[in-house]
């Protein structure tokens, strides 16, 4: 079982018990952030908004940290012109504690139950 979140801009497949970086949220660490679902996957695959609405992605704040360094060079032969800056992007790591989707349909839970008892 796995599902595919959106944060920061960005989609990332995530499973119970992962760790991953991403970009800065605004809690504090040790905070329980709730992720949005863009897909759902277990038996079946759920992506339209109805079905999403049922399911639940937390996720556990770890730490915040900075990436490291990049240097951005910017150059133009012939003029004179060079200039140099950097950047470091604030990251937060945050590990998913549960992904819950959306309860079974009583349909299967009554086909299970048949099989159940047949094989009995």
């Amino acid at each position: 079982m796995y599902a595919i979140v959106k944060t920061g801009g960005k989609q990332y497949r995530v499973e119970k018990g992962q760790t991953l970086l991403v970009e800065r949220l605004p809690e504090e660490a040790g905070a329980t952030v709730a992720l949005q679902p863009m897909l759902f996957r277990s038996d079946d695959t759920i992506f339209d908004a109805g079905g999403l609405g049922k399911v639940t992605v937390s996720a556990k704040i770890v730490e915040h940290l900075r990436g490291e360094k990049l240097r951005v060079f910017k150059f133009k032969p012939k003029r004179g012109y060079r200039r140099r800056t950097g950047h470091r992007q604030e990251l937060t790591r945050i590990e998913v504690t549960d992904i819950k989707g959306p309860p079974a349909p009583a349909k299967a839970k009554a086909a299970a139950a048949a099989t159940k008892e047949d094989s009995e």
